[in-house]
């Protein structure tokens, strides 16, 4: 069986498509899932929104909890680190993770970013070692996993070689992330001109979703 980590992260509630001012971040996620459970209907989803239940922001609490060796913390330090410790066993466990990813400002959204801040963990997800030339050592490198970025941009160009690439802070920090604990089979689709609307980001949904079939049909 194989384990899906559905992330959502945008702050609409809705689906484009279904719902008025609906998400198109969310209207990926939801036809990469529905796409792999129509094939594969007993495999296993963990479905967590960001968007709608924002993780809580790295605090002082949390920071010397982290860096304490698990058997030496209290249980305040336990109770600190509660909601950052289910967040990575969600992405150990995971053997596909799938993640809404609308760009604000250039950006990923804050609920985003804090849960990115909850899974990077020392001793869980990366360690250190200063003998190696790199001594950050990636702990989610012990087997295969993918990952797939399905985002939503108000205007286009974001992605490489593009004329508004270098403001793409969004996705291509999030692949760096990922790839920093050890995922980095990591694919990205995007839709564009969500502000222009019209036919031309019908255009660019439609080549979404396109994009969306083909590959979960070929990670099927």
């Amino acid at each position: 069986m194989t384990t899906l980590l559905h992330i959502d992260s945008s702050a609409r509630a809705g689906r484009a498509g279904e719902h008025p001012h609906g998400s198109q971040s969310r209207r990926l996620t939801h036809a990469f899932v529905s796409r792999w459970l129509a094939a594969r209907p007993g495999d296993e989803v963990v479905y967590r929104d960001l968007g709608a239940m924002p993780p809580r922001p790295v605090h002082h609490e949390w920071i010397p909890s982290a860096f304490t060796p698990e058997p030496q913390r209290t249980p305040d330090q336990r109770a600190a680190l509660r909601e950052s410790d289910a967040m990575v066993r969600e992405l150990k466990a995971a053997d596909v993770v799938v993640i809404g990813l609308p760009m604000y400002n250039y950006g990923m959204p804050a609920p985003l970013k804090a849960w990115v801040d909850a899974i990077v963990r020392i001793a869980m997800t990366f360690d250190y070692d200063p003998g190696r030339a790199n001594p950050y050592v990636p702990l989610l490198a012990d087997r295969p996993r993918r990952a797939v970025l399905l985002t939503a941009r108000g205007s286009h160009g974001f992605d490489a070689g593009g004329a508004q690439a270098a403001l793409n802070h969004a996705d291509t920090l999030l692949r760096d992330v990922l790839g920093f604990v050890g995922i980095t089979d990591v694919h990205t689709i995007a839709v564009e001109h969500t502000e222009e609307g019209g036919a031309t980001l019908d255009a660019s949904v439609s080549d979404a979703l396109e994009r969306i079939d083909a590959l979960a049909g070929a990670w099927l």
